[in-house]
């Protein structure tokens, strides 16, 4: 069934600042999927495994498609030298300020994690810089909320949602210009950060779902009772100015 995805852009994109030599990249186009099928042109499906604190290896084949959905199928099956597979997506491409947005619905369980955020790395040549929504089965009436900026992270802030984010679907999305991050729940702001020690460097988006390993005091301990899945309704990207 194809349907209409409702944006909350508009609403948050009232604002607009002056990109330096070191921010990030303003010549981003727009970038959008309604995840009706996989577009090989502009996203990818991971083939591996981060290791560390993640517990599973990523796979092509627990990214799937129907409906008008893009489901994340964690199961308990090795692959990459992890005990359980899932799956990983990530745009191809590395995007510069403006406002990420998707539309999903969480995994519940202990050890759980179902996230959206942007990240680039040491793998993609750059420092570390991230941006995360990433909504903890333990309790999916909440939603962390952090960034790194150059690897340095510890800015965590949990979100009471005052809903269950894996019974039902709800828009996410952050607004990133240079010196402030603003975090959106269903077009409500949230949270807000500023100052100088921002992310400023292009990253790609990317969602996941997956099983923490050694992290049990954050996440509490994941035990496997049948496949869990993380389902996305959209992904957009409105570069700042647009």
């Amino acid at each position: 069934m194809k349907k209409v995805a409702i944006f909350m852009t508009a609403a948050i994109l009232s604002t607009t600042c002056v990109l330096d030599a070191t921010a990030a990249s303003p010549k981003s186009e727009p970038l959008s999927t309604d995840l009706n099928s996989f577009d090989p042109a502009n996203w990818n499906v991971s083939n591996w495994t981060n290791g560390g604190m993640f517990n599973c290896g990523w796979k092509p084949d627990h990214v799937t498609f129907k409906d008008g959905f893009m489901t994340l199928n964690l199961t308990k099956e090795e692959s990459h030298g992890r005990p359980y597979t899932s799956g990983e997506f990530r745009s191809n491409k590395k995007l510069g300020y403006g406002t990420f947005e998707v539309r999903m619905k969480a995994a519940k369980g202990d050890g759980l994690v179902s996230s959206f955020f942007t990240y680039t790395g040491p793998s993609n040549g750059d420092p570390w810089d991230e941006i995360d929504f990433e909504i903890l089965g333990k309790d999916t009436t909440k939603v962390q909320l952090n960034y790194f900026t150059n690897g340095k992270g510890d800015h965590e802030k949990l979100i009471d949602l005052g809903f269950d984010a894996s019974e039902d679907f709800h828009v996410y999305a952050f607004k990133w210009t240079k010196g402030k991050i603003e975090w959106y729940v269903d077009g409500k702001l949230v949270h807000t950060v500023k100052g100088s020690g921002l992310p400023t460097h292009p990253q790609q988006i990317m969602v996941n779902l997956w099983p923490g390993i050694n992290v049990d005091a954050w996440l509490k301990p994941f035990t496997y009772d049948g496949k869990k899945q993380a389902v996305y309704d959209y992904i957009k990207y409105t570069p700042e100015g647009k």
